[in-house]
């Protein structure tokens, strides 16, 4: 089983910035296309951004596209979310997610997220002057 445990977030403030990391306990994670999901009070559940298993290929929504960068560490087992120039509709639990073995990215972004196969804890990013 592939075990999510997601770090780092916190306070940031209107146009700063946060780094958040999934770490993966098992070493398949290298073998998942992973997601990071957002859902904010009142919102559904959002996907924010996802990476190939190889980390050559990315999406963003568009509501982040510019601002936030997701990249991986295979070696390492972690995924990471820098999120740049935050704002205020930033703020919300974020997860980290993994699709499936040797998915596309593609099909990582076209999946209903109750599809993938696993989740973090989720981690709470505030921002907020």
């Amino acid at each position: 089983q592939v075990q999510l445990v997601e770090s780092g977030g916190g306070l940031g403030q209107p146009g700063g910035s946060l780094r958040l990391s999934c770490a993966a306990s098992v070493p398949t994670f290298s073998n998942y296309a992973m997601g990071w999901f957002r859902q904010a009070p009142g919102k559904e559940r959002e996907l924010v951004a996802a990476i190939a298993y190889s980390g050559g290929e990315a999406y963003y929504s568009d509501s982040v596209k510019g601002r936030f960068t997701i990249s991986r560490d295979n070696a390492k087992r972690r995924v990471y979310l820098q999120m740049s120039s935050l704002k205020h509709e930033d703020t919300a639990v974020y997860s980290c997610a993994a699709d499936g073995p040797f998915h596309p990215v593609a099909v990582a972004v076209s999946a209903d997220p109750a599809a993938y196969d696993y989740w973090g804890q989720g981690t709470q990013v505030t921002v907020s002057s």
